[in-house]
């Protein structure tokens, strides 16, 4: 991977709406500086090129509607030698002993998903940038939705991932009744031919 720039710190700090344990998750990702100001991680050029599959004559991509919502329609990645193929399973708020993460509290849940994710991929020498596709389970999708995606559009604007990858938002029943969110990922990386 080739990073295009290092970390920017900007004026940007969180409204009050966001919570101490949404903060801490924040800060964990390196997403959040220790006087509250957001930073822009690197933009990293992935290992496994990959393009947006649009039709702009028929559908806008996602992220330019009245209300953003960062996924994009497609992505159109070749496979070559050398390349592999992650497959993160949906990954919930959990710490390290299996015990759930802020009970209750959705955004500091979905920000807890975002980091355990992060180190998954990491494990892998993969980076957000690497992800294609997600699948996002809500336990309310009505209720959530919308919370959902502003934090995985201030998530993805952070770690200045561009495209974003394709994804999908579906309700379901999570396997514990104290899980609000689990998401799962598939990544292309790049390997040593």
């Amino acid at each position: 991977m080739t990073l295009t720039h290092g970390p920017t710190r900007t004026n940007r700090r969180l409204d009050a709406t966001f919570s101490q344990t949404e903060r801490a998750e924040m800060r964990a990702l390196g997403i959040l500086d220790d006087d509250g100001c957001l930073v822009h991680l690197p933009r990293v050029e992935p290992d496994v090129p990959r393009t947006s599959i649009t039709s702009s004559d028929i559908l806008n991509e996602a992220y330019q509607y009245e209300l953003p919502s960062s996924f994009s329609r497609g992505l159109s990645v070749p496979i070559r030698a050398g390349q592999r193929v992650l497959w993160i399973s949906g990954t919930a708020s959990i710490d390290h002993t299996g015990t759930t993460v802020h009970v209750g509290d959705f955004r500091s849940q979905l920000w807890r998903t975002y980091r355990n994710i992060t180190q998954l991929l990491r494990a892998e020498g993969a980076t957000w940038h690497d992800v294609v596709r997600t699948s996002c389970y809500l336990r309310d999708i009505e209720r959530d939705y919308d919370e959902f995606n502003r934090i995985r559009t201030l998530f993805f604007e952070c770690m200045s991932v561009a495209p974003v990858p394709a994804s999908t938002g579906i309700q379901a029943r999570l396997c514990r009744s104290d899980l609000l969110i689990e998401i799962e990922g598939f990544a292309m990386v790049g390997g040593d031919e």
